[in-house]
C-alpha cells in the first residue's frame, strides 16, 4: 500500500471508523454522565425522595447499568454483531433520555410531613431508566469491542487506538457534568435530562451515517440466521423485540431495591463457587493460581468502586449542602464539581503512562498499584475530613472537594487501566468470557454497596433542603470518615498480601506493567 492510500484511509495514521467511534462514544457518555450527575438532585429537591430512598434507587440502577452489558455483549457475540447491537441500544437510550424529560408536578410537602408525589412522572421516569439500562447494555458492551475489530492481530496502533477512544469517554465527561448540570440546577430538570438525550441522538446519527468507515466491521456471524423466520417474523426483529420487552422487568427491579440486593448476592455467589469448582477440578499449578490472583484482585476492586462511586449520591450532596462552590470567582453548581474527575483524566492519564514507563524495573506490579489506588482513595476522603473539620461553623472550602477528586482521579489511573488487562492474561482460556463477566458483575456489586455506604450520612430535609449546617456536616464527617479507614485500611492489607498475588500470578504481572 503506498503512502498516498494510507493517508486516504486513515486519520492521523488511524482508521477513521476510530473517529467515529469516538464521537459515538463521547455522545453516548455525554448522555449518560449528564443524566446521572442531575440524578440525585431530581429525586431529593424535585420529587422530595429521602436521601436513604434516593440514594438506594440510584444504587439499584447502576447496579443494572452494569449489569447488563454481560448480556448485550453475548447477544451481540451470539446474534447480531456489534455494529446492530450498537444502533439498537442507541435507539432505547434515545427513548430513555426523552421521557427523563418529562417532569410532570412537582411533589409537595405539607406542614404535617406529608409528602404528594405526582406518580404517573415517577413511572414514566422508571421506565425511562429501564430504557437506558437497556439501551447501555447493548451499546456500551460492544463498541468497545468494535474498536478493537478495526486493527488486526499484532497491529502497533492498537493500544494508541484505544487511548483516543478512551479520550472520547473524558470528553464526554467533562462536558456533561458542565453542561448538563447547569442547564438542570439553573433552569430545570427537564431542560438537563433534555440536552443529555440530544446528546445521545447526536451519537446515534453519528454512528449510523459513519457505517461506510467501519469497512464491514461489526457485522453478525450468523447472517443467515438472522434472517430466518420463527413465528412468521425475523429472528432479527424477534431478537429486537424480546430486547425491548425487558426493560418491562427491568423497570421494575429498578424500583425493588431487595430485589436487586438478593440478585447480585446470589450471582456473586454462585460465580465464587464456580470459580472455587473450576480452580479445584479443572485447573493445577500455574493456571489456578492466575485464578486465584484474580479473584483477590476482583475483591479489592468492588472496596474501591464502592468508595470512589460517592461521587454521585453522597458527594453530589455534599457539594450540594456543605460547600462553598465558589472557584476563582465563578459560583458553580454542585454538579459541575462531577466535570473534576473527567478534567484530571484528561490532564493527567499521560503523565501516568509516562510514569510507569520511566520507573522501568520499579514499576510497581498489579497488586501494588491496587493499594495505592485504595490509599489514594482514602485520602481522598481524608481531605474532606480535614476541610470540614477546618471550617469552624461555616460552609466547606471547594478546594478540599477539588483536592478529593484529584486523589482519586490518580487512585482510578492507578488500577483502572490495567484492570480489564488483567482479567483477558490471568483468566483461563476457557472462561475467559465468564470472568469479564464477573468483573462487571463485581462493579455492580460496588455501585450498590456504595449507595448503601453513601446512606450512614443521610440527612432529614423538608422540601429538599437540609435544614441545620452543622448538624448536616457532623453526618458527612462520620461517612467520610469511615471511608478514609475503609480505604486505608483495605490498600495496607492489599499491599501485605502484593507479594503473595504476585508470585500466583507467574510472570504475567510484567506483561499488564509494560
Amino acid at each position: 500500500m503506498t503512502n498516498t492510500s494510507l493517508q486516504q484511509e486513515t486519520i492521523f495514521g488511524h482508521p477513521k471508523g476510530l473517529f467515529i467511534l469516538f464521537f459515538t462514544e463521547m455522545w453516548e457518555r455525554f448522555s449518560f454522565y449528564g443524566m446521572k450527575a442531575l440524578l440525585i438532585f431530581y429525586l431529593t429537591k424535585y420529587h422530595l425522595f429521602s436521601d436513604d430512598s434516593g440514594n438506594l434507587l440510584i444504587g439499584s440502577y447502576a447496579a443494572l447499568v452494569y449489569a447488563v452489558p454481560v448480556i448485550g455483549g453475548f447477544i451481540a457475540d451470539k446474534y447480531l454483531g456489534f455494529r446492530k447491537a450498537i444502533i439498537f441500544g442507541g435507539i432505547m437510550l434515545v427513548l430513555g433520555h426523552l421521557g427523563m424529560a418529562y417532569e410532570g408536578n412537582a411533589a409537595t410537602q405539607s406542614m404535617t410531613g406529608e409528602i404528594v408525589r405526582d406518580n404517573f412522572a415517577l413511572q414514566v421516569f422508571y421506565f425511562s431508566l429501564s430504557l437506558i439500562i437497556v439501551g447501555v447494555g447493548f451499546l456500551k458492551a460492544n463498541i468497545s469491542s468494535l474498536v478493537g475489530e478495526l486493527y488486526v492481530k499484532g497491529d502497533a496502533r492498537r493500544d494508541s487506538g484505544f487511548t483516543i477512544f478512551y479520550m472520547g469517554i473524558n470528553l464526554g465527561s467533562f462536558f456533561a457534568t458542565i453542561i448538563c448540570a447547569w442547564l438542570g440546577e439553573n433552569y430545570g430538570w427537564s431542560y438537563g435530562f433534555a440536552a443529555a438525550g440530544v446528546g445521545m441522538f447526536l451519537g446515534l446519527i453519528t454512528f449510523i451515517s459513519g457505517k461506510r468507515f467501519l469497512e464491514g466491521k461489526g457485522e453478525s456471524l450468523v447472517p443467515e440466521l438472522l434472517a430466518k423466520t420463527s413465528f412468521g417474523i425475523k429472528n432479527e426483529w424477534l431478537i429486537y423485540g424480546a430486547s425491548a420487552l425487558s426493560a418491562f422487568f427491568f423497570w421494575q427491579m429498578v424500583q425493588s431495591h431487595e430485589a436487586v440486593s438478593w440478585i447480585l448476592k446470589i450471582a456473586g455467589g454462585l460465580s465464587f463457587l464456580y470459580i472455587v469448582y473450576f480452580a479445584a477440578t479443572q485447573l493445577s499449578g500455574k493456571e489456578r493460581d492466575q485464578l486465584i490472583a484474580l479473584t483477590i484482585l476482583i475483591v479489592f476492586t468492588i472496596v474501591f468502586w464502592a468508595l470512589f462511586e460517592q461521587a454521585y449520591t453522597s458527594l453530589n450532596l455534599f457539594a450540594d449542602r456543605i460547600l462553598d462552590r465558589n472557584v476563582l470567582g465563578f459560583e458553580l453548581t454542585a454538579g459541575q464539581f462531577l466535570s473534576f474527575n473527567a478534567l484530571f483524566i484528561i490532564l493527567l492519564a499521560p503523565v501516568f503512562a509516562w510514569l510507569w514507563v520511566k520507573l522501568g524495573k520499579y514499576n510497581p506490579n498489579t497488586a501494588v498499584k491496587f493499594s495505592i489506588a485504595l490509599i489514594l482513595v482514602g485520602l481522598g476522603f481524608g481531605s474532606l475530613v480535614l476541610g470540614i473539620n477546618l471550617s469552624d461553623t461555616g460552609k466547606v472550602a471547594a478546594f478540599w472537594l477539588i483536592l478529593t477528586y484529584l486523589l482519586h482521579t490518580c487512585g482510578e489511573l492507578s488500577l483502572s487501566p490495567v484492570g480489564l488487562s488483567a482479567v483477558t492474561k490471568l483468566s483461563p482460556v476457557k472462561i475467559v468470557g465468564f470472568m469479564m463477566g464477573v468483573w462487571f458483575l463485581a462493579t455492580a456489586s460496588s455501585e450498590f454497596i456504595a449507595s448503601v455506604l453513601a446512606n450512614i450520612a443521610s440527612i432529614d430535609t423538608s422540601n429538599g433542603l437540609a435544614p441545620d449546617l452543622n448538624l448536616a456536616k457532623q453526618s458527612y464527617l462520620k461517612l467520610f470518615e469511615y471511608l478514609f479507614y475503609t480505604g486505608i485500611g483495605f490498600g495496607l492489607l492489599l499491599l501485605i498480601l502484593s507479594p503473595v498475588i504476585k508470585k500466583l500470578m507467574h510472570g504475567v504481572d510484567k506483561e499488564l506493567n509494560n
